[in-house]
Parts: C-alpha cells; structure tokens; sequence
C-alpha cells in the first residue's frame, strides 16, 4: 500500500469566514482529490441563500457549499444534494452538474433514446447558461449548519440576492450530532400526553411546560389560561446552537393605535445563545399595507417601528433593501433598525481582525471594497440623521407599524403615510394564503372564501 499527500491550508473567505482547503494527491495511481471544510463551528442557525442570476458577473460568483449544502437549480428542477464540499462559483457549480448529466449519455442515447432525448435538453439548456447565452435563472444553497454561502454585492437590489435564517428541527440537529432524534412524545407526571405548544420563533412543536405567573395556581399549562399584557411567561425549550436546555421567555405588549404583539427571547446558559424576535396576532387581513416614513430630522429617528418577519424594508437613497425572514421580526426604533442592518453587513463583510479598519481583506478586489465603504458612509450618515431618505416597509400581511408624532389617532402626520395595496397570487402562494381553506362548502368541505 502506498501513502499519498494532503496538504491543508487554513483561508479567510471574504464576506464569510474561515475555512480549510484540503487537498489529496497519490503519485503511484494519480489520484487526487480536493474538499472544502468549515474552520468554525456548527451556526446556531440554518441558512438559505436565493440568488436570482441575471449578468456574466453573477456567474462569477464564489460558492462555498459544505458538505451538509444543499444546491438547487430552480429554474432545471436539478438539486445537488448534500455531501461532497467544494469552493467554487456558480459557473463552476453549472459545469459540474452539465459533467455529471453528460456521463453516460452516449450509452443511453442507444440504449435510452427517450431517457437520452430528456437528459439532452436540459443539458442544451445549462451550457446556455455557462456560455452566458440563457439569462435570469434562480439558484438556491440551503444548509442546516449555516457553512454554505453565496457571495453578496453592494448592487444586489429588487430580491435579486437574499440570505435568511431558519431555527433547526430535532431531527436537522440530529443529522449534525447535535442531539438526538425526537422521540415519542412526553408525559406529565399525571401520565398524560402534554400538549405540543408551538414556539414563537417558528420552529417545529415542542413539549413544553409554562412557568405560569404567581396569581394564576395549579396550572402546568396554557389552556383555559389567559394571556394577560405585562406578564412574563417562561418556557423550557432545546436551545437552537448547542440542544441544550434553554428558557423561551414570552411577554404580550400591547402597542397604542395598532395591535398587541408577543415579544420572545430565547436564552441558553450552556452556550450562551441568544435571540429575541416578535410576532404579531390576530387573523389575515385581506390587504397588505405600505407605509411611507420621510426622516427629514434626528426625532424621526426615535420614532417606534415594528418590522414583521414578513416585511421588506428599502431605502432607496442608502441602497438598503431587507427582505422578509432576514432579520425576523423587530420592535425597536428607525435608528435601531438602521445600526442593526449596518451592524450585520459589517461583521459579514469586514468579519476578521485585520479587517476592522474596512480593508475587506487582501484577496477583496479593490472595486468591491470601494463599493462597500461607500454603502457604509451612507449609512452612517443615515444614522446620525446627517442625510434625509424615505423608509418604505411593506408587509403582505399588515403586521407592521411606524409611530405617529401626532398624539391624537385622527391627527395627520405630514411625514408619514401608509396605503392598503392587493397582495399578488405569488405572496399568497408563500404565505399560505392560497391553501387555506376557512367556509365550509355545501359538500360538507372546506373551501376558500
């Protein structure tokens, strides 16, 4: 038997973190082979990158896709499951699934001439789009440990890039040997079934027992209790980062002129985890709603704004453009908003120490750290309130809110207008407006209003 060589060799990846680069190779047999592996740890959540590809350097684009990835070409239906770790671009990612597709077909075209015939057709299709011949296509790279990154750009504007963050189930904690599989449900101490309660971060049911507040006796759940504002509700619940138990802690604040919200906050003592979000309550409108914010002056900047985790937020005149599930649902103030948006750029862009001074690192191209310390000083100048813009939210289902400066509800804010729009069959679609079934037809089923 006969030894070859691996040599490792530890990189920083611009707007993403470390990694190790490893490669093998055997002079005897001549084979080689090279991976890419994640120097960090496990995220403390999954991550989904879309990327809707429409120009020559967006096939230029890196990739860094670990080996629990998973890449889909939307437009092909082509899924690229997880397993083998690579550093590449999406132009590389195309001409490997093309390799892959075109292995054998010489075969099948005599054997398979059908099989053959719908193979060649989707092979025709992707070497229009390596040869820059077949634009926009939509690409997606989802991983449960959060080590799969698609390159940003400061230029990314109208959903063309989006990023969001998903709360792992048991069993994805499972597969990444972070706990164990989920069992048979739980019983109390009485030997009953306790009941699953939803948690508010929009992950999967978990059994749960709610601390109840001191004036409520012999309760060990939620049913027939209600929710009162200004009490604190605690739940036990696995932590999303390590699996470890955490506490869930839940409070109702009712917010003047709009509605009641549920603040939550997840916190792990064993690995010190912390999130917090908030969600809205009550049926779906049949209307989404636009609100307009002028910020001409430093008090706009403490207005309280309530962004849902289904609004999109642009500022056109900082080049900001959230999309819903990025930043999960938020109750803080405009300045808030902005510094949180800035504050999670930079430490994605300029993550390593050496690049605390806005020097993107050395393997940054020139160009793109130029663009980048521009967006910066316009967002800064944003914040201190040194520039005028408009903040557009849009939420499909109306959960979000800006303050009024007027006291009175009837009073008119010059600054501030808000307009109900139609939401499209598209919203519909990802919200699961379409499925919902709520009026019971004359057949005896359920049928959509």
């Amino acid at each position: 038997m006969t030894q070859g060589e691996t040599r490792l060799l530890l990189t920083k990846i611009p707007y993403f973190r470390e990694i190790i680069l490893m490669s093998f190779a055997c002079d005897q047999c001549g084979f080689k082979n090279t991976e890419v592996q994640s120097a960090g740890q496990i995220q403390e959540r999954g991550a989904k990158y879309i990327l809707k590809v429409t120009d020559e350097e967006d096939i230029q684009r890196q990739i860094v896709k670990s080996d629990t990835g998973v890449f889909r070409l939307e437009d092909l239906d082509i899924e690229m499951p997880a397993g083998h770790s690579q550093l590449t671009n999406v132009e590389g990612v195309l001409l490997e699934i093309l390799k892959d597709l075109e292995s054998g077909q010489r075969k099948r075209k005599q054997e398979e001439p059908e099989l053959w015939e719908k193979i060649d057709a989707i092979v025709q299709q992707l070497l229009k789009m390596t040869l820059n011949q077949k634009f926009p296509f939509t690409i997606t790279l989802d991983d449960s440990s959060g080590n799969s990154w698609i390159e940003p750009s400061p230029k990314d504007k109208d959903l063309k890039y989006q990023r969001t963050e998903y709360p792992r189930t048991a069993t994805q904690n499972a597969e990444l040997g972070l706990g164990e599989a989920p069992a048979s449900a739980p019983t109390n101490d009485n030997g009953h079934t306790s009941q699953p309660v939803t948690l508010s971060n929009g992950s999967e049911t978990a059994h749960v027992v709610p601390q109840i507040p001191s004036d409520i006796q012999d309760s060990t759940n939620l049913e027939g209790v209600d929710i009162l504002a200004g009490h604190n509700y605690s739940f036990p619940t696995p932590c999303p980062g390590c699996t470890k138990p955490a506490h869930l802690n839940l409070q109702l604040v009712n917010i003047p002129y709009f509605k009641e919200v549920v603040v939550s906050a997840v916190m792990c003592l064993h690995c010190n985890y912390r999130s917090s979000d908030v969600k809205t309550g009550g049926e779906v409108p049949r209307l989404g709603k636009r609100i307009y914010l002028d910020v001409r002056e430093p008090a706009d900047l403490r207005r309280d704004i309530l962004k849902s985790e289904t609004c999109c937020v642009k500022i056109d005149e900082v080049g900001v453009e959230v999309v819903p599930g990025t930043m999960g649902g938020r109750f803080t103030t405009v300045e808030g908003l902005l510094t949180q948006i800035r504050d999670d750029l930079h430490s994605t862009v300029f993550e390593s120490e050496e690049d605390e001074a806005g020097n993107g690192g050395d393997s940054m191209p020139e160009m793109k750290r130029r663009g980048w310390n521009q967006f910066f000083e316009v967002i800064n100048k944003a914040i201190k309130g040194e520039m005028a813009f408009r903040i557009l939210l849009e939420d499909p289902l109306a959960n979000s809110y800006v303050q009024s400066l007027e006291e009175e509800p009837e009073g008119k804010d010059e600054r501030l207008r808000e307009e109900d729009y139609t939401r499209s069959e598209e919203e519909d679609d990802e919200l699961g407006i379409s499925d919902m079934r709520t009026r019971m037809g004359e057949g005896g089923q359920y049928e959509r209003e």
